[in-house]
């Protein structure tokens, strides 16, 4: 099988995985809010918010460089990843110690929720992370379709914890001990998913916690500045919903919340890609091989043309998506001078597209050993977001929080590409971008003028969303074909690696 099917393939799957996760989430999100009030939801989602901090520290960019490192292929693999599952287990457990003792100290939090709440998932995000690790070789090895299935596996276990909190153990009783054993069912799945995707990575790898000090140092050389950038990048990209909980209150998290859950589900998809082009792309690099930029090149057609209209789509249909997945209080009520979670996600949509663009030139600044730089790419950023959230928020709340994010995704596409051409030859294709313009303006026009019509077709009502999907999707790629807009490398399925 080619390069290119593979990793197309390989993506593929991840994003049909994580479709399927998405949908469990999303029955997740309606079962919370419709059993746990404005404000206990609020508790819910800061608790995952305010570790979300920690577990970054956790991490310091190591499932990244392991993918890398391996794809090299200079090193036995088996080495490579038990040294960086001991590290990131040491990592792991001190900085969710970290977090559990933060929380308790904190005195915001005290009469709540939260510090037993982060205590118990701190366990959950624990197992997330070893489950990055152990994936890393499925990742290498382009068989990721093993890790998905755990991840999947684990999700429809959390759910059914739920499902059976809510409606046996605790029916009609949301007090502490129901909104532990919700978080606990995230500790039940996690673990599962873990144990999953380890069976099948040692069919590739001996994985076992190893502790060579030596490689630990020559890897943190590497590792520290990418992950100290992902520590920045966490900061911006989460530090809105923590200033928040502090400057507004649990309530405003929770209207804020669904759309940054709707959000980390459709960015998944960038993250997917480039994890599947890194190895492929870092080889080349090594290489010194020609097909370094017609990857970009390619990389960059895929992920504007799905992109673009995915950020125009979600924009028509926000309202009646959050109703599906909320429930009416978190909705807008603009003669009550009221902003829901819809008005939140047509905002923080375009902040996802310019993300969806600003991922491959990150990437490429990991491919070429140039991660260094993205240290102060995100450390700027990250200290605009700060600024610019301690001003916009006392007055416009999450609105301007997320109008901070759009413009921190921009300035970080803009320097990431202006540093990353300095070592990867990339030309925009014109042709191409106006083709997806065109393409997504249909597509759009048709949502916006069938979103009445299907609401009252068969009293569809809001689950009129999947026939608008549906059919955006089928107009988008139509026009698509019809301009020749896809490239022809893909049409024909060439060989990436040829």
């Amino acid at each position: 099988m080619s390069t290119a099917k593979k990793i197309l393939g390989n993506t593929a799957v991840q994003v049909a995985g994580r479709a399927m996760m998405a949908a469990a989430s999303v029955v997740i999100l309606k079962i919370i809010t419709s059993f746990l009030s404005v404000e206990e939801y609020g508790m819910y989602a800061s608790i995952y918010e305010f570790l979300a901090f920690f577990g970054i520290a956790a991490d310091l960019g190591l499932f990244t460089i392991a993918v890398r490192e391996m794809g090299k292929g200079k090193r036995d693999r088996s080495f490579i990843v038990s040294n960086i599952l001991g590290m990131r287990m040491l990592l792991a457990f001190t900085t969710m110690s970290a977090a559990v003792i933060s929380a308790a100290l904190i005195g915001k939090f005290t009469g709540t929720y939260i510090p037993t709440g982060v205590m118990i998932a701190s366990i959950a995000v624990f197992f997330v992370i070893m489950h990055g690790t152990v994936s890393s070789v499925l990742q290498v090895e382009l068989k990721m379709q093993y890790a998905t299935m755990g991840l999947v596996g684990g999700k429809f276990i959390s759910l059914s914890w739920m499902l059976a909190t809510i409606y046996f153990f605790y029916a009609g009783d949301p007090g502490s001990d129901a909104f532990y054993q919700l978080i606990w069912a995230g500790v039940f799945g996690n673990i599962f998913a873990f144990l999953f995707s380890l069976f099948f990575a040692r069919k590739y790898a001996k994985i076992w916690p190893q502790f060579n000090w030596g490689y630990w140092k020559e890897i943190s050389v590497t590792a520290l500045p990418y992950g100290t950038a992902l520590i920045l990048n966490i900061v911006y990209f989460r530090i809105d919903s923590l200033m928040l909980l502090f400057m507004k209150g649990p309530s405003e998290v929770a209207i804020y919340s669904p759309a940054v859950r709707m959000m980390e589900i459709l960015s998944v998809v960038p993250i997917y890609f480039m994890n599947s082009v890194l190895p492929v792309l870092s080889r080349h690099v090594e290489e010194g091989s020609k097909r370094v930029s017609r990857m970009i090149r390619l990389s960059f057609d895929f992920l504007f043309m799905l992109g673009m209209p995915m950020a125009v789509g979600v924009y028509l249909i926000a309202y009646p998506l959050i109703f599906l997945i909320t429930q009416p209080e978190f909705l807008s009520r603009l003669d009550e001078g009221f902003y829901g979670s819809d008005i939140a996600l047509q905002i923080l949509v375009f902040a996802m597209f310019f993300a969806y663009l600003n991922s491959l030139f990150t990437y490429s600044l990991v491919a070429v050993n140039k991660q260094s730089h993205l240290l102060w790419i995100n450390g700027t950023a990250a200290v605009f977001n700060i600024a610019a959230n301690f001003y916009v928020i006392p007055e416009w709340g999450f609105r301007g929080a997320a109008v901070t994010s759009i413009i921190t995704e921009i300035y970080i596409l803009l320097m990431a590409w202006l540093i990353a051409r300095k070592w990867i030859d990339y030309k925009l294709d014109w042709l191409a971008f106006c083709k997806t313009v065109v393409a997504t303006a249909a597509m759009g026009l048709t949502v916006w003028k069938l979103t009445e019509p299907t609401y009252n077709f068969m009293n569809l009502q809001n689950f009129n969303v999947f026939l608008l999907a549906g059919i955006g999707a089928a107009v988008y790629g139509a026009v698509l074909l019809l301009l020749k807009a896809v490239p022809e490398e893909f049409m024909r399925k060439i060989h990436l690696g040829r």
